[in-house]
């Protein structure tokens, strides 16, 4: 098989393909990596698919063959689980000192330490009565800046004489 420029990036790309579109409920099985590797104009058979999934697994990426008839490839295992990652979502829709639009940002950002169908679960809105959102998007710097000071008087506290 004749080799793409971007073959040197399978590896990266076969990993950002699983992490987006797989897990425990939607696999991939070789033949569909396959395609979506050429979407991204990287030519692939089964064999460097395979390998490239044991380099991944070697790497650190917990992949799984599911055997079967609907059987297939997916990602097990992320940094945040599905609930960690809804706990933190509504922690930010329901933060009264996030703008509307830095929760917005936020929640994009969390959605992608999940696949794309679990992504579409943190999409949910929660709604606290009452609960007014800031309009002043400097007052999420000004609480990193507090909470710097604190942390660096804290340290001067505790530091050795």
């Amino acid at each position: 098989m004749p080799r793409s420029s971007n073959q040197k990036l399978k590896p990266l790309y076969l990993a950002r393909i699983l992490l987006e579109r797989t897990d425990e409920n939607n696999v991939l099985t070789a033949q569909e990596l396959i395609t979506a590797l050429n979407a991204y104009g990287i030519e692939a058979g089964r064999k460097t698919v395979y390998d490239d999934i044991e380099a991944l697994r070697q790497f650190g990426l917990d992949i799984v063959l599911r055997q079967g008839k609907d059987g297939g490839y997916y990602v097990v295992s992320r940094d945040f689980e599905l609930p960690e990652l809804k706990l933190l979502v509504d922690a930010v829709q329901s933060s009264r000192f996030i703008t509307s639009k830095k929760s917005e940002e936020l929640i994009g950002k969390l959605s992608k330490l999940a696949s794309n169908a679990q992504a579409k679960e943190l999409k949910r809105q929660v709604y606290v009565a009452g609960r007014a959102k800031t309009l002043n998007k400097t007052v999420y710097y000004s609480i990193d800046a507090i909470q710097t000071a604190i942390g660096y008087f804290a340290n001067l506290v505790h530091a050795p004489v």
